[in-house]
């Protein structure tokens, strides 16, 4: 393995440095190149390189000027990777209110504009203009998430598969890094035209893919373009699919081509994960960047990321889409390994500042018959109740936390990651024997000072178009979170997220929000107004206002000066 001192290269003097005559792979990123497993260009890179491929990154490349950026490093041998960046370019640029943010936390010192909107697309079309015989595979969120049609809330309509403007040979979706290894090999080979085995991947195909018992044909482009309900059904289909263990392949005409998205890979196994994390990453952003401020990175520069997936099914968040709906757990030693090296980086003072994921507490816990799971295709396993077949024990989480205080240097272990507490809590109370002690130990040792939650909104009907329990459940946390830090003698506070202008969210709703006497006292800052983002259910429902479950209309906010009195209420108690 490499020494962990090496950072992958990013400019020409650092490739002749290395005595290299070729370079496999070039990846553009949309944002700043920091060398860490939380951002996916990093990771992208580390699994190339240990598979024995030459690979450079260009971070950030100018788009405005003569192209030097995108000619510097010249050709690959192999194909040119494209990402945005950890976010979609249109959230990172603009907010709810479709105003142009005045910061970009993935960016050195926090500078704006540093990636064009749409950067998959614009970056891509450069790449194609300067080297048409070269192939370019687009990954990441902005990708992932546009692999078909989608509504974009910055345009206000439908678009085609992000594939289609791009002009991009393969998009990889989801968490890439198998799929990457298997496109070098198959445009090593010489076969990069003939890409149905390919696992992961989208694709344009100019000829109709036969029928066939394991591909889905949706409803072409143009006509979602003329009738809501097929984009509706078309996104159903797409949920449904991507949250089966083993999903069929889609296909979806656009003009005179079809955009084919094939099946995704099985779930890695837990050695094929940790031996993600375990590659030499320096954990540092690269030197180019002299030591400014990237606020992204201190963010996470002392975190820890436990395990990826998520079974919440909330219906306006994008992380099953993207990472799976199914928990793919690091091993305890992986973790613990990742944690001691934390003390050999400079500044650390033995603070971590998040061991966590997605959801925090979904550490370790699938079904408890496997099967069950291969033949489910719901998209929650716990709305609107939890599943009988979910295994929601905290124990092998306890066990994780337990270890950590044990290594030496290690003071504090925080979550900042959001939790779900309907894993361990119903309206009655614990739901078992090691519920109520991962609660203590969460608010005592793991809290530091605010233990953040997200009942997200308190009417029911708005919840239920959320997928989210009861606010009465949040009522029975927060008896036993008082109750905790009462005991403990503890000055902390407990702060629930909320979201306004969801579909099905009326002033009226925001009104009763503003007045739900649970948060009498309650620290409630923390608001978001809600953003259409692609590939989900809330998004879907926003465009089509109809919900997409039952196909009823649904009321939605669009004005934005309402959207702008809605989010007023929070602050209004």
């Amino acid at each position: 393995m490499m020494e962990r001192s090496r950072f992958i290269p990013t400019s020409k003097k650092e490739v002749d440095a290395l005595g290299w005559d070729y370079i496999d792979v070039i990846i553009f990123t949309g944002d700043a190149y920091i060398d860490h497993p939380s951002f996916g260009t990093a990771v992208i890179a580390r699994v190339l390189e240990n598979s024995g491929y030459r690979v450079a990154v260009i971070p950030q490349p100018n788009w405005r000027d003569d192209l030097r950026d995108f000619k510097k490093l010249g050709e690959p041998r192999l194909f040119f990777g494209v990402n945005s960046g950890a976010m979609d370019s249109m959230v990172n640029h603009y907010t709810a209110a479709k105003r142009l943010r005045s910061n970009d936390a993935y960016t050195p010192n926090g500078a704006p504009s540093m990636r064009p909107d749409y950067a998959v697309k614009v970056y891509s079309n450069i790449l194609k203009q300067l080297y048409p015989h070269i192939p370019v595979v687009i990954g990441g969120i902005e990708a992932s998430l546009r692999r078909l049609a989608h509504y974009d809330y910055w345009q206000d309509r439908l678009l085609p598969s992000v594939l289609v403007e791009s002009k991009a040979d393969y998009l990889i979706y989801g968490m890439g890094e198998r799929a990457i290894i298997d496109i070098a090999r198959h445009i090593e080979d010489g076969n990069w035209a003939d890409k149905n085995k390919l696992q992961q991947v989208a694709w344009i195909s100019d000829e109709k893919p036969q029928e066939s018992p394991d591909r889905i044909f949706l409803h072409p482009y143009e006509k979602c373009l003329k009738d809501k309900k097929a984009f509706v059904e078309n996104f159903n289909v797409i949920e449904v699919e991507a949250n089966r263990m083993v999903g069929k392949q889609l296909v979806e005409k656009t003009g005179d081509k079809y955009v084919c998205v094939n099946s995704p890979y099985p779930l890695p196994s837990v050695e094929e994960l940790d031996s993600y994390y375990d590659l030499p990453y320096t954990k540092l952003p690269h030197p180019r960047y002299k030591g400014k401020h990237i606020p992204a990175y201190e963010m996470i520069k002392f975190s820890i990321n436990t395990h990826r997936g998520c079974f919440g099914g909330c219906s306006f968040c994008t992380i099953a889409a993207h990472q799976g709906k199914h928990i793919q757990s690091r091993s305890e030693r992986s973790i613990l390994e990742e944690i001691q090296r934390l003390r050999d980086l400079p500044g650390f003072a033995g603070n971590i500042s998040d061991v966590g994921a997605p959801t925090a507490n979904m550490y370790g816990m699938c079904g408890n018959d496997l099967t069950v799971c291969g033949k489910c295709f719901r998209k929650s396993c716990l709305f609107p109740k939890r599943c009988p077949n979910l295994n929601n024990s905290h124990r092998r989480l306890l066990k994780l936390y337990r270890s950590i205080s044990e290594i030496k240097g290690i003071r504090h272990a925080y979550i900042g990651s959001g939790i779900r507490y309907d894993l361990f809590l119903d309206e009655k109370g614990f739901l078992d024997s090691s519920s109520k002690p991962y609660f203590e130990e969460l608010v005592t040792n793991h809290t530091s000072g605010r233990l953040k939650v997200a009942p997200e909104h308190t009417e029911d009907k708005v919840l239920e178009m959320m997928n989210k329990p009861s606010f009465a459940l949040f009522g029975r946390l927060k008896r036993e979170f008082d109750k905790v830090v009462r005991e403990k003698n503890l000055r902390y506070q407990i702060v629930p997220y909320f979201i306004s202008s969801h579909p099905g969210c009326t002033m009226k709703d925001m009104e009763n929000l503003a007045a739900n006497p649970l948060l009498k006292g309650v620290y409630t800052d923390q608001v978001q107004d809600f953003t259409p983002t692609p590939m989900t259910k809330s998004s879907a429902a926003y465009y089509a206002q109809i919900d997409p479950k039952t196909f009823k209309p649904v009321f939605v906010e669009k004005n934005m000066e309402k959207k702008k009195m809605q989010k007023s209420y929070f602050f209004k108690k």
